[in-house]
């Protein structure tokens, strides 16, 4: 097998031979048959290529990776400019017009070697170095005539999975708010945002479900990942029977649900008008989501630790986005080093030269420049 045809992974599932591309939000009903591996960008466009051959198990063989420098990474803020911008949000919440907004910089690198390169080769170094519960690669080359995608993502969280229940279909999420090193580092702060995002969750999944299913049914859980802690919560409910019979299940999830509320804060309509104000580039498929939809049943990822390639017309570049949730609470200099805990890892092992993945104490830049 090889990616000439394009290649998707989620979470041990692998797929290979891709053979069309839809815009899901003009087409939703095409998901409601045959495999199909998604991605959203943060900013609404929802992509799915759909994908003949799928396997639960041998992912493909995969080429080395040759990473960028190390010192060859520059941040879209630099920390004065992302401190400052913590300072604004909390200077809304003062004011009443949020309670919480996430802010995030994008991380690039220019990426030599191939024109394109192979996304198996990162998604490798990953699984090695990182292991994620909702690990995620889709790369759809341009040679194929589809439309191309080049994604890699390490993601510990659930935007929402759908499968059956016993009174019907089923759909589940899994927000994360609070991250630290170790439990200990863990706050009334992290505590507090993430009982916030768990009731816009349970805000979101009602606009979808029948009225009395949905529930809280995890709250605050501690869940271990490489190198840091974070707090985890379940929420899920039972679809609404013209959710389901609508022929636009998927238009009607995204419309309730998207962009995930752990990644863009509450009230969510106020958070993203901050979002577009704060952040000077796009998040793309950072903060949005990754996953598979098969026959009504899906799993997909909130799009974070999460790196994409495009040709930017001079070349090459990799991307990678981190961010933080900022309440009245937050301290900027402790957002700031927040983002720079979620990056050094996976920044670290995508910069490694070949060979076995690189001890992210080693330092790679997260682009403090």
């Amino acid at each position: 097998m090889t990616g000439d045809t394009g290649w998707a992974s989620f979470a041990g599932r692998f797929a290979t031979d891709a053979v069309e591309c839809i815009d899901v939000l003009a087409e939703p009903e095409r998901l409601e048959t045959g495999t199909w591996f998604v991605v959203a960008e943060f900013e609404g466009r929802t992509r799915a290529w759909r994908f003949t051959e799928v396997h639960d198990a041998g992912a493909p063989p995969a080429t080395t990776w040759h990473g960028p420098a190390r010192d060859a990474w520059t941040s879209s803020m630099d920390r004065a400019t992302y401190e400052a911008a913590v300072d604004r949000v909390r200077a809304y919440v003062h004011d009443g017009d949020v309670y919480q907004a996430n802010i995030c910089r994008v991380l690039s690198a220019p990426l030599q070697g191939p024109a394109e390169p192979d996304a198996r080769a990162l998604a490798a170094r990953l699984a090695a170095g990182n292991p994620a519960p909702y690990a995620a690669a889709v790369h759809v080359p341009a040679t194929t005539g589809l439309d191309p995608v080049w994604v890699v993502s390490a993601s510990p969280e659930l935007y929402l999975s759908v499968g059956p229940g016993a009174d019907g279909p089923v759909v589940e999420s899994g927000p994360i708010k609070g991250t630290a090193r170790t439990p200990d580092g863990l706050t009334e702060k992290d505590r507090a945002e993430n009982v916030m995002i768990t009731d816009l969750v349970r805000n979101d999944l009602q606009t979808v479900c029948r009225p009395g299913t949905v529930e809280v049914t995890s709250l605050l859980a501690v869940e271990e990942h490489p190198g840091l802690v974070h707090l985890v919560s379940r929420v899920r409910g039972t679809l609404s029977d013209d959710v389901v019979r609508s022929g636009e299940l998927w238009r009607r999830l995204l419309a309730g649900t998207f962009p995930p509320g752990s990644v863009s804060g509450a009230p969510k309509s106020s958070a993203l008008r901050i979002i577009r104000e704060l952040e000077p580039v796009p998040r793309g498929p950072y903060c949005g989501a990754i996953g598979w939809v098969e026959d009504g049943r899906a799993s997909l990822a909130v799009g974070i630790r999460t790196f994409w390639w495009a040709d930017d017309g001079t070349g090459g570049v990799l991307r990678f986005g981190t961010g933080a949730g900022i309440t009245w609470g937050s301290d900027p200099t402790a957002e700031w080093f927040e983002t720079e805990l979620k990056a050094e890892r996976l920044v670290a092992l995508a910069s490694a030269p070949s060979g076995p993945p690189a001890d992210p104490s080693d330092g790679a830049s997260t682009g403090d420049r």
